[in-house]
């Protein structure tokens, strides 16, 4: 799939729950060609929408399985598709052009963390959305973090589903 196709794909789902300037800043920031990590999944030009495509994709499916209750209609578009925002600017192509390596020169750091930052310069988070994204990596965050990450799950379910719907995306199907 090209960048012209991942665009279309992307303004078909979720478009109407954001803004033209943020959809533009997308395109601008490179979202829709940015690889999803260095050597895991995605691990290729476009790695990260596609990722994000697909766990927006599986959140969505999850919820309607299982009848998730989600403060608005878009939560799901949203955590789903923008969970890994931090992504955006994380990895450069190496030298050799056969594959990524880790950006150091970027001006946010953290995963979860700088993904709510990012996004909340374009749109107003629910507690539920913000807590979702900051622990979609579940147990996978730092062992000091686990009594958050329980904490939310427990104030939110939604975040245990989005962990699961990440680790479905990229262990399962591999996107």
């Amino acid at each position: 799939m090209d960048t012209f196709d991942r665009i279309k794909q992307f303004d078909t789902a979720i478009r109407k729950y954001i803004s033209k300037d943020f959809r533009d800043w997308l395109v601008q920031k490179g979202f829709f060609v940015a690889p999803a990590s260095t050597k895991y999944h995605g691990n290729y030009m476009g790695g990260l929408f596609d990722h994000s495509f697909a766990v927006m994709q599986i959140l969505l499916q999850l919820s309607i399985n299982n009848k998730l209750r989600w403060k608005r209609e878009a939560s799901p578009f949203i955590v789903g598709m923008f969970h890994d925002l931090c992504k955006i600017d994380q990895y450069e192509p190496d030298k050799e052009g056969d594959g990524y390596h880790f950006n150091k020169d970027t001006l946010y750091c953290g995963h979860g963390d700088k993904s709510i930052m990012l996004l909340g310069s374009h749109i107003q988070l629910t507690d539920e959305e913000a807590a979702c994204i900051r622990y979609h990596m579940g147990a996978f965050t730092d062992k000091e973090e686990w009594q958050y990450y329980t904490r939310a799950v427990n104030t939110f379910e939604n975040v245990l589903w989005t962990h699961t719907a990440d680790m479905l995306a990229s262990h399962v199907y591999g996107k």
